[in-house]
Order: C-alpha cells, then sequence, then structure tokens
C-alpha cells in the first residue's frame, strides 16, 4: 500500500492516488474510476449494529448511485477476511448480498491519510464519505460521529446536486429539490458587474421560467 501522508485532501483537490486492497481484489484510486463518480465511504468496524445497518443501506440503494454514474467504495481498519465473514452474515441474516467493495486498511495508513480515525477512538475510523469526480477531484466530504449512522437519502441527493451544478452551472438551494418555498428550483449565480445585472433583469422578464426577486437572487424552473 502506498505510504500515507499527513496531506488531507480537501474540497476541490485531486484525490491522492492509493493503491487498496479489497474484498473484491486490489484497487488503484482513483484511477480505476475515471469516467465515473465515486463514493468512498469508511465506517468503524465490520460486526458493528451502526456500520451493519449502513451497509445494508448503501446496497439497497446501489442501483440508484449506479444510475447516477456513481460506483461506491467502503473502508475500514479490517482485514480483508474480516470483510468477507462480515458481508456473508449480513448476506445468510439480513438477506442482503453487498455487491461493492470494501478496502482493507488493517495498517490504518489509507484513513491517517484521508483524516478517517475518530480522535481519541484509537485506529477506529469516523463515518466520513468522499465524492470524487470523474476527473478524480475531491468534491464533498462528510462527516458522521461514530455513534449515528449516514443518511443515503442526503448522500444521493448532495451527488445529484453536484452533477446538475456541473452541467447547468447552477447552485443547489437548501432541501433541494424539495425546497419547502421553491421546490426543484435552482439558483443562478449572483451577477459580476452592474451591466450584467441590468441584463440579468431584462432576461427574467422576457423568460417565464426564470424566478427575479431581486439582482443577486434568481431563481430558474428545471
Amino acid at each position: 500500500m502506498d505510504e500515507a501522508t499527513t496531506d488531507v485532501p480537501g474540497i476541490g483537490d485531486t484525490f491522492p492516488e492509493l493503491t487498496v486492497e479489497t474484498s473484491m481484489g486490489e484497487r488503484s484510486l482513483p484511477d480505476d474510476y475515471e469516467g465515473k463518480w465515486l463514493v468512498l465511504f469508511s465506517h468503524p468496524g465490520d460486526f458493528t449494529p451502526v456500520c451493519t445497518s449502513e451497509f445494508v443501506a448503501f446496497e439497497q440503494r446501489r442501483e440508484e448511485f449506479e444510475d447516477l454514474n456513481a460506483e461506491l467504495l467502503g473502508l475500514s481498519v479490517d482485514r480483508v477476511h474480516s470483510h468477507i465473514k462480515w458481508t456473508e452474515w449480513i448476506a445468510e441474516n439480513l438477506d442482503v448480498d453487498i455487491q461493492f467493495p470494501i478496502i482493507a486498511d488493517d495498517q490504518g495508513t489509507v484513513a491517517q491519510q484521508l483524516g478517517m480515525l475518530h480522535p481519541g477512538a484509537g485506529t477506529a475510523t469516523v463515518r466520513t464519505v468522499f465524492v470524487i469526480d470523474p476527473e478524480g477531484a475531491v468534491r464533498l466530504r462528510l462527516t458522521y460521529p461514530m455513534e449515528i449512522g449516514r443518511n443515503i437519502d442526503e448522500v444521493l441527493r448532495s451527488l445529484r446536486a453536484l452533477q446538475k451544478s456541473d452541467d447547468d452551472g447552477v447552485a443547489a438551494p437548501a432541501d433541494w429539490p424539495n425546497n419547502d418555498k421553491f421546490s426543484d428550483q435552482v439558483l443562478l449565480s449572483p451577477p459580476g458587474t452592474e451591466a450584467d445585472a441590468e441584463a440579468r433583469k431584462a432576461e427574467a422578464a422576457d423568460d417565464d421560467e426564470l424566478n427575479y426577486y431581486d439582482w443577486w437572487f434568481v431563481t430558474r424552473d428545471q
């Protein structure tokens, strides 16, 4: 496995090149996922209740991620045989077949490099989510404490919002696409000059899909 560094990748950074061992064979990150979105998420440990509930939830929504051209990849500081036995237990007892790989980071080097270790909890990893785009850039990072399972709806919502922003050059409001005030409307970036602001106002007057509140606040219907 590649040697870890102390530089934790942030939003907009290129994800570091890593060669990792997983429950489904060796993977090279991010190269093996070039052209796809990657959702990399860590969990504190195999054979634990909250982590088990999360893996079941991710697998049950896996096809939704795949429909968004995204792949799932788990990680914990357990060995490969532990991952395999755990996923076998899930299949036998919960009737859910985990069909995505899990990184075996038993030395904790990947978790250390990615800032996934829980302060004061030894080698246990917090519930971190990285969303990496098809060009290998980190686009989103979420961190949950050990005692709280992740909201898969929010991971999917964030992925859809990132893709919408990339495709249309817009921003997503709070709770998009189910905002109480704006429903599934998106936000246009504020104009950079006075002339652009006047042009935006004129454009909104002629475009029924634009909702003009002020020069800096314009929404667009889907």
